[in-house]
């Protein structure tokens, strides 16, 4: 094995070489281990911390680099996602949730790392499984914990809480609740079985449910929907909004909600992400949200916002299943659960065709088809698994294709790299135990952040629709309950008012409830029927090949389906439909 770096373009010879085998490299021989080229090689390190445009050469998915560069750029994958990856736990595991006691979300922090961490270790592999089908795409795409299902895991949990499914303290304050958060794991892991399924079919038929038009309007929604959660931490956190101090009376530095302190704290991470990305060069820019995030964390724990006690009783290590929830089913939460997955699969396919474009491999083919199909594989049965860990669903991130792009870097032993970090990242529970203590300013600061990227890669992918009659209509139909789902929460609440004692009929009646509160759920359920029903217009057809009609249901000029990615801080920043045919 060589580890000599080649700044011209790989030839067509290097791609089949380096681009389209399995093999990452040889058994590395005595020799190899005492020489230069393996460990550091001849690459130009300033260049990752140089502000100006530098000339990075390419590596391909199977090309091995050298070990230096490889730590460098796996740390680089792991810290763009890491900020991210570990939003769902917290919402989900803290006040705005289920109130977990401090030392569970700090396992359940340390357990996304870790599961997170194994998943992408498979998902870069590519390991045939027979008859032509993988498990892993063999592209270096990550895992991370999905937004998909944040607002109806939140939504849910907090109907259990006003049912009284879930105890309330004295002071109103929420008492952990471990049984309503095993329901929502034991759910979503069922309802993954479907996803399973749905990694067997060709991506071209996925590609014409998730236009551009339904992908676009599913992520703005999704994005504001999460907005609320996001600015309701950074002015102190979701548990202290009704009287009292922030996070609790006796909390060191607590303060009354939207304080101008606690806001300021916010505001510093938020403005840090600005600084980061506008200033710094391409390393520094892929880890800007962590990187802010880490300021936020060094400023509050200077000034004494944070909690010395739990992080000094947090385990030095941990693993999974250390902390356990009771699984169980929830009816209500099956079909908004499903209508999740299928956003998720959507997720899959746009994110692993980014990942082979910008990786220089074909996008079209059998083995393109191998790589998606080994992908969604291993991503149906990572999210499927993920409850039996005590997870949340998972799902591919896609703010580490900008990694590759701005790194010019594909090789699938920063995916290796990265998964290992993140792992480790788990195990250290004191890692995890630094979220859950920061100031829920700080990270609302974050996660307002993200929550509006998600917004913008909506919107992108919007303006390069084709707006037809039919498109705006389409558009205009499903917005419209969305938006409304987002204005008013629960103005469906009292739609149905059966409260017999057939469980059955009552869960179904919450999970119909459920859906229309659910801005991007009832989107997508209203936009994709729409789409296969309504008739193309005279405006929805361009003349573009050999003077023969081509359908444009996405952007103008179409003839074939492909995919378009905006890259946000999250994982819902996908677009599936057609593109220019040039």
């Amino acid at each position: 094995m060589s580890s000599h770096v080649d700044a011209r373009p790989p030839s067509p010879d290097d791609q089949v070489t380096h681009g389209h085998g399995d093999t990452l490299w040889k058994r590395p021989t005595v020799a190899m281990l005492k020489s230069r080229s393996f460990w550091i090689g001849n690459y130009d390190y300033a260049a990752l911390l140089s502000v100006k445009n530098k000339h990075i050469p390419f590596f391909a998915p199977n090309q091995p680099v050298p070990v230096l560069l490889a730590l460098i750029l796996g740390l680089q994958h792991a810290l763009a996602m890491m900020g991210g990856l570990v939003v769902p736990p917290i919402l989900l595991g803290g006040a705005a949730g289920a109130g977990l006691t401090s030392g569970d979300q700090i396992y359940l922090v340390s357990a996304c790392l870790i599961w997170c961490g194994l998943g992408t270790l498979l998902q870069v592999s590519r390991i045939p499984i027979g008859k032509g089908y993988y498990i892993g795409s063999g592209v270096l795409n990550v895992i991370g914990t999905s937004f998909a299902f944040v607002n109806t895991g939140l939504t849910f949990l907090n109907n259990e809480f006003t049912r009284g499914n879930c105890k309330l303290a004295e002071d109103g304050s929420k008492l952990p609740c471990p049984e309503a958060f095993g329901a929502m794991l034991g759910t979503a892991s069922v309802v993954a079985l479907v996803a399973i399924l749905f990694a067997f079919t060709p991506p071209r038929f996925l590609r014409r449910i998730f236009t551009p038009l339904v992908t676009g309007s599913i992520l703005l929604t999704i994005g504001l929907s999460l907005m609320g959660s996001g600015i309701t931490n950074w002015a102190g956190g979701s548990g202290c909004q009704s009287g009292g101090l922030c996070p609790s009376d006796n909390a060191p530095m607590a303060a009354p909600w939207g304080s101008p302190r606690l806001i300021g704290l916010g505001f510093l991470v938020w403005i840090s992400i600005i600084t980061f990305d506008l200033l710094g060069p391409p390393l520094v820019k892929n880890a800007s949200v962590m990187l802010g995030l880490i300021v936020g964390f060094i400023v509050s724990a200077a000034c004494g916002y944070f909690e010395q006690s739990t992080i000094d009783n947090a385990p030095a290590a941990t693993f999974l299943w250390v902390t356990r929830f009771p699984l169980s089913i929830r009816g209500e939460l099956v079909l908004p659960y499903l209508a999740a997955m299928l956003i998720v699969i959507s997720e899959g396919v746009g994110n692993i065709t980014a990942t082979c474009e910008i990786s220089r491999l074909p996008i079209e083919g059998p083995r393109y088809s191998s790589h998606v199909q080994g992908g969604l594989l291993s991503d149906a049965l990572w999210a499927c698994l993920a409850g039996l860990a005590t997870v949340p669903p998972s799902t591919t991130f896609s703010q580490n294709v900008s990694v590759i792009a701005l790194s010019n870097n594909a090789s699938r032993v920063a995916g290796y790299v990265c998964g290992v970090i993140l792992l480790l990242a788990g195990i250290f529970s004191k890692i995890g135990a630094l979220f859950v203590v920061a100031p829920a300013s700080v990270i609302g600061g974050m996660t307002t952040f993200l929550f509006s990227s998600v917004c913008v890669a909506g919107l992108k992918i919007l303006s390069g629709v084709h707006w037809s009659r039919r498109n705006r209509f389409i558009a205009t139909a499903s917005l419209s309950l969305g938006f409304a789902a987002i204005c008013s929460p629960s103005w469906f609440s009292n739609f149905f008012t059966y409260s017999g004692p057939n469980t059955a009929l009552r869960g179904f009646l919450d999970a119909l409830t459920l859906i229309v509160e659910e801005s991007y759920l009832i989107t997508l359920i209203i936009a994709v029927p729409l789409q296969a029903v309504i008739p193309l217009g005279e405006d929805d057809v361009v003349p573009v090949r050999d003077g023969e009609p081509v359908e444009v249901l996405g952007r103008t000029k179409s003839a074939r389906y492909q995919h378009s990615i905006e890259q946000v801080d999250g994982d819902e920043e996908m677009a599936l439909g057609p593109v220019d045919s040039k």
